[in-house]
């Protein structure tokens, strides 16, 4: 095998191959500013799919060769993750990041490869959002506050569910919030995926929980300091929050999908049964693509189905 161990790869690869991969990764940085996760994650399906090819032709892909790929190499590829016992949810994932990769080598002007993009992807299902009902989720922030040994531990609780609940942030994107950015007027700007921001309204039941903690908070510190901490002053752990999370369904008998994302799927769901616009919908949740947010119509079609079973009384008749 030649080709000199590659530092992204992790093992040989052509100069040629090295090179654009290096130039690729610091345009994902620099221009797509994608997360280090998602980055790792794209950097390993392109070197499980190059490993791949290096086997298939019994040597390192050049760029030519790379050019020269046909419907059938790139299906063989997938075929291969499939007899790995690979799932097709991280075979799609794995094409997607390929085609990242092809796409910027055909815009970058370094190789044009028209069959990558000329077949389809493995078919994936992505599970319908579970969502708690009104009720539930209106118990569950009652009871978050119930912290007998620390009381404003329980606010704090409070405040992130009713955040999470009432303005559809992810756990991230709310954990992440400073003191100088807490939800306390008419509007919240966030960060979310890919550094992109959206402008969201804050209900006052926000406003009033988020500021029944901060004037509970004893830790008292600059505007720039996160605005959720922990016990201990520093910045509250997701696991923190998730752990609470599992005392109360445990303690209120729910599901194991009421976890802190499921209040997000709650606001979604709740504001599409009320008669909520999808399309605003889409853009309070920070939502690239519609479709994504289209799931939710499935959740609310479902429960309306749930309804007229239990409820009209011809449904109650057996044929």
């Amino acid at each position: 095998m030649t080709g000199k161990q590659n530092p992204v790869l992790g093992f040989a690869a052509q100069p040629d191959v090295q090179d654009t991969l290096v130039h690729w990764r610091r345009w994902m940085e620099s221009e797509r500013n994608v997360s280090p996760h998602t980055l790792t994650a794209y950097i390993g399906d392109v070197a499980t799919f190059l490993e791949f090819i290096t086997g298939y032709q019994a040597k390192p892909p050049s760029m030519n060769d790379l050019a020269a790929l046909t419907v059938t190499d790139f299906r063989s590829w997938l075929s291969h993750l499939a007899m790995k016992g690979i799932g097709s949810n991280s075979r799609s994932r794995a094409l997607s990041s390929v085609r990242n990769l092809f796409r910027w080598m055909d815009r970058d002007g370094r190789l044009h490869n028209p069959a990558i993009n000329t077949f389809s992807g493995p078919r994936i299902k992505r599970p319908a959002p579970k969502p708690l009902t009104v009720l539930d989720a209106d118990r569950l922030l009652e009871e978050s506050e119930k912290e007998p040994d620390e009381p404003w531990v329980g606010k704090r609780d409070r405040a992130l569910f009713t955040l999470l609940y009432g303005c559809g942030l992810r756990i991230s994107e709310a954990l992440n919030l400073t003191r100088r950015e807490a939800p306390l007027g008419e509007t919240l700007r966030v960060t979310g995926k890919g550094n992109k921001e959206r402008i969201v309204p804050v209900l006052p039941a926000v406003t009033e929980a988020v500021r029944a903690y901060m004037d509970a908070c004893p830790y008292r510190q600059g505007p720039d300091a996160p605005l959720f901490v922990g016990v201990r002053g520093g910045q509250l752990a997701p696991a923190i929050a998730q752990r609470r999370m599992r005392d109360l369904r445990r303690l209120m008998g729910l599901p194991e999908t009421a976890t802190p994302h499921a209040l997000r799927h709650s606001f979604a769901t709740h504001l599409l049964a009320d008669g909520g616009d999808l399309r605003a919908i889409q853009d309070l949740l920070g939502h690239a693509s519609l479709s994504t947010t289209q799931r939710y119509t499935d959740v609310e079609s479902e429960q309306l189905m749930q309804v007229y079973r239990s409820a009209h009384p011809r449904a109650k008749k057996t044929p």
